[in-house]
């Protein structure tokens, strides 16, 4: 049933930019843009506000082409065949040098800009209903009273995907970090379907195929709820594909409860899960079908603060 991580084995020279393996798996892969690759798509994108880039759809795709142009059209291709494989599915993805701004809220720009770009190198972002544009943005401090644990700094987050409350399909989610001011703690969580030990056991459990209700609390501005089940899918060699978050899922009885309970406890418990620190400005792109994501607690400090962009999105082929 479960893919193993293999060596990347990519048919053409990359330009502008390399692939190594991350330390404690090869499944997931860290891209790392040069400088000249960077200088070269700061140039080529300088035209445009993130303004124009939120209000022209179409500008977003012409944000992706220019990027990957400027590595000869080979990062699209190797991005894809990373996070479109199984056996990898994920990459944390840095660059060097300096983009030619300066910090504050010119280089937040120019992190949104390569953000759209690699998301829309790989597909098409769906509208974040919480933000009410096709990114969001949003901060994490020592004190939050928010209504969900996306916020919430002194608890981890627990391992879920993505778009389990909107009718839009997600493939794909990419987050990346823009500022952060005394943190310590809060890596990124990853656990690839595959390398979760009880798998097999709910995923041929009898409830595995049932619909399950979804919504989620006011903070999302999604007031629809939606029904499918957490194994809602196969890929194309027939192994399962999930769509499951503990938060929001509504059992409409005690057998769906217990059986999401008990899902819910063996994730958390699994130890073959990654954990992911994130420099300021490298974003992580995962297939949301794949991999379960989630945050590591913070150490407490009356002046913490982390920004983030989420991008959801789809393949469009």
């Amino acid at each position: 049933m479960s893919a193993v991580a293999k060596e990347q084995t990519i048919p053409y020279t990359m330009q502008g930019f390399t692939v190594a393996d991350f330390p404690a798996s090869k499944r997931l892969q860290i891209v790392t843009l040069d400088e000249a690759t960077i200088t070269a798509f700061a140039d080529a994108v300088a035209e445009w506000t993130v303004q124009g880039i939120e209000y022209k759809p179409f500008l977003r795709f012409e944000v992706a082409d220019r990027l990957d142009k400027v590595t000869g059209y080979t990062l699209g291709k190797c991005l894809n065949d990373i996070v479109r494989d199984r056996a990898t599915g994920a990459f944390l993805l840095n660059y060097q040098g300096n983009p030619g701004v300066e910090d504050g809220e010119a280089r937040t720009e120019f992190e949104v800009k390569l953000s759209t770009a690699i998301s829309h190198i790989i597909g098409l972002s769906n509208h974040d209903a919480m933000y009410g544009q096709y990114y969001a943005r949003f901060t994490v401090r020592n004190v939050d009273n928010s209504d969900s644990y996306l916020r919430k700094p002194h608890r981890r987050m627990e391992l879920h995907n993505d778009g389990t409350y909107v009718n839009e399909r997600t493939d794909y989610v990419l987050m990346q970090k823009l500022k952060e001011e005394n943190m310590q703690g809060g890596n990124s969580l990853l656990l690839h379907v595959d390398d979760w030990a009880e798998l097999e056991t709910f995923a041929k459990h009898p409830l595995a195929k049932q619909d399950i209700v979804w919504g989620a609390p006011k903070s999302k501005n999604v007031d629809v709820k939606v029904e499918h089940p957490v194994f809602f899918e196969e890929d194309a060699d027939g192994n399962p594909m999930m769509l499951y978050i503990d938060q929001f899922a509504e059992p409409s009885n005690k057998a769906q409860g217990k059986y999401l309970f008990e899902m819910g406890e063996s994730l958390e418990a699994d130890p073959n899960f990654l954990s992911v620190p994130m420099p300021v400005g490298s974003m992580l792109v995962i297939h949301n079908h794949f991999w379960l994501h989630g945050r590591d607690k913070f150490v407490p400090h009356p002046g913490l603060c982390r920004e983030l962009l989420r991008q959801r999105g789809h393949f469009t082929d």
